[in-house]
């Protein structure tokens, strides 16, 4: 295989891992969320809502690392985790100091 196929390649292998990546986190969210909303503790809803934060960030890492490789222009993608991000952090502060 020629140089220039084996280098594209594994960029394709290095996107496909990528997205691999992000579409774990993003099922992350939505579990941790209907995870922690059955729970009956307020610490455990706390400890289930800020793992779901962890993940929206961890999809906002791969965002921006995906644009800063120009794999894509991820903005609105971007501003969707921004806004998903704000009452996400609206209910775990309400948890948390239902927990305090």
């Amino acid at each position: 295989m020629s140089d220039g196929r084996q280098a594209s390649a594994f960029l394709k292998h290095e996107r496909n891992d990528l997205i691999s990546q992000f579409r774990r986190a993003a099922v992350s969210i939505p579990a941790n969320i209907a995870e922690g909303f059955k729970k009956r503790g307020q610490a455990d809803k706390s400890r289930f809502m800020n793992i779901a934060q962890g993940s929206l960030e961890e999809c906002r890492y791969y965002l921006i690392l995906a644009k800063d490789l120009e794999y894509c222009d991820s903005d609105a993608l971007l501003q969707q985790i921004d806004e998903v991000a704000r009452p996400l952090s609206a209910d775990t502060r309400s948890i948390q100091s239902r927990h305090a």
